[in-house]
């Protein structure tokens, strides 16, 4: 699985993806870990859109936080690390390294994509 920034051409912004789609994965995040790698995207799904709230709370390295709905990007924000938080409408959000998500923004277009599935623009990620 990767995260794409479907763009006029798609863009892998991680290629090792961790799905949290337990209560308690949700919770515990990235809380505690000393790091991620390059390429890592933590991912949150939820059932339907809401106010989905973010904290850094000890989380010793800042992030960037993409929030979508029906994988348009409703929100970037790069959340310092141990004291940032941020909020925003959401059904899926995704935890990047800080830099991950640079050229991302409101109004584009993200999410996962299984190994050998197309993205958007017609092109194949390998």
């Amino acid at each position: 699985m990767r995260v794409v920034h479907e763009a006029d051409t798609p863009r892998t912004l991680a290629d090792q993806v961790e799905v949290a789609d337990s209560v308690v994965a949700r919770a515990r995040g990235l809380t505690f870990r000393r790091s991620v790698p390059d390429g890592y995207a933590m991912v949150f799904p939820f059932r339907r859109a809401d106010t989905r709230r973010l904290h850094m709370v000890f989380v010793p390295f800042p992030l960037d936080a993409v929030w979508t709905v029906d994988g348009e990007v409703t929100a970037v924000e790069r959340l310092s690390a141990w004291t940032g938080h941020g909020a925003a409408q959401a059904d899926r959000v995704y935890e990047l390294p800080a830099g991950g998500a640079d050229g991302v923004a409101a109004g584009d277009r993200v999410r996962t994509v299984e190994e050998g599935e197309r993205a958007s623009a017609g092109e194949r990620l390998e």
